[in-house]
């Protein structure tokens, strides 16, 4: 193959490919018409692999979307881990806004996933 030849190869190929591309922005979930980050974890894995914390940054941007964000993402791990959608929240979505744990804009819940 000639040069001009393997160029116009690796150009189609390269067109080709980048039609699957997604720009992350836009495979983002939103609450409230924001998108949020939101993690999250067991607290103990070992003693209570069942009791997690959820921690949504950026809860100023709308209370309401970030306490939804951090539903999702503790229904998500409950899911996952324990294959039920279950949760016995101590602070969660559904707590009075003045019981909530927020501080340096970012939302703390506590729950506990209930199995199946």
């Amino acid at each position: 193959m000639t040069a001009p030849k393997t160029l116009v190869v690796l150009l189609a190929l390269a067109s080709v490919s980048a039609c699957g591309i997604i720009k992350p922005s836009e495979d983002r979930l939103l609450f409230d018409g924001k998108s949020f980050k939101a993690k999250a974890k067991p607290v103990d894995k070992k003693a209570s692999p069942t009791d997690f914390t959820v921690v949504v940054k950026g809860a100023s941007a709308s209370l309401d979307g970030a306490r939804e964000a951090g539903r999702h993402e503790g229904t998500k791990f409950c899911v996952q881990n324990f294959g039920s959608s279950r949760i016995d929240w101590k602070v969660g979505p559904d707590t009075e806004p003045q019981n909530l744990r927020i501080s340096d804009d970012q939302l703390t819940f506590a729950g506990k996933c209930q199995r199946p």
